[in-house]
């Protein structure tokens, strides 16, 4: 595991509680990995375009026949997809808002996932095509959601990951962070003990 790809979604980008998890997370994998790779992509100071009509069309139009605005929509998307490839460990801090992911994020995997790069149609239905990779998501809440009917942010991230061949998953919740100081230092504790136990 050489070139590890950091997503770190925070709208506070460093002062963002799932940035310092993940942040936390890196700096030991990078201890582990001398000669590892580090790709970051910070929302909070690289702003992610959102989807919209002209992008998708340019991805749908042949490339010869693109215009100049298509061809740097499609290159950006490239780009984002070039990276994933090359990544043998995905980190992501995903903090929770209004019970789902910060749309800049949702706007990544919206350009990331792409028919015939990251995954195709089958007569058996779609097949991701970034198997072998890992994923580690450091999900920080201001209440505690895990394990219940609102947490329909976990299922939706596993989702789209397993879409594209990514299903090795693993979760690190920090949770209640918005419930007291006793409970954010709990939270955060059993974060980092979770941590502690992952494979660097």
């Amino acid at each position: 595991m050489n070139t590890l790809l950091h997503i770190k979604a925070s709208l506070f980008a460093d002062q963002g509680q799932s940035s310092q998890l993940s942040d936390a997370y890196v700096a030991a994998w990078r201890e582990r990995h001398a000669d590892g790779q580090v790709i970051t992509r910070d929302f909070a100071r690289q702003p992610m375009p959102h989807l919209d009509g002209e992008t998708f069309q340019a991805f749908l139009t042949p490339p010869t026949q693109r215009n100049d605005d298509q061809r740097a929509a499609v290159d950006r998307s490239d780009s984002l997809i070039a990276e994933l490839a090359l990544a043998d460990v995905l980190v992501i801090g995903l903090p929770m808002y209004n019970l789902g992911m910060p749309s800049m994020l949702k706007a990544w995997f919206d350009h990331v996932m792409r028919a015939g790069k990251t995954f195709r149609y089958t007569e058996a239905g779609p097949q991701g095509l970034l198997q072998g990779k890992k994923a580690l998501i450091f999900a920080t809440r201001g209440g505690r959601y895990a394990g219940t009917a609102s947490d329909v942010q976990t299922q939706y991230v596993r989702n789209l990951l397993a879409f594209i061949g990514i299903t090795d998953v693993e979760f690190v919740y920090a949770e209640g962070l918005n419930m007291g100081d006793a409970s954010k230092a709990a939270g955060l504790a059993q974060a980092h003990d979770a941590m502690a136990a992952l494979a660097v």
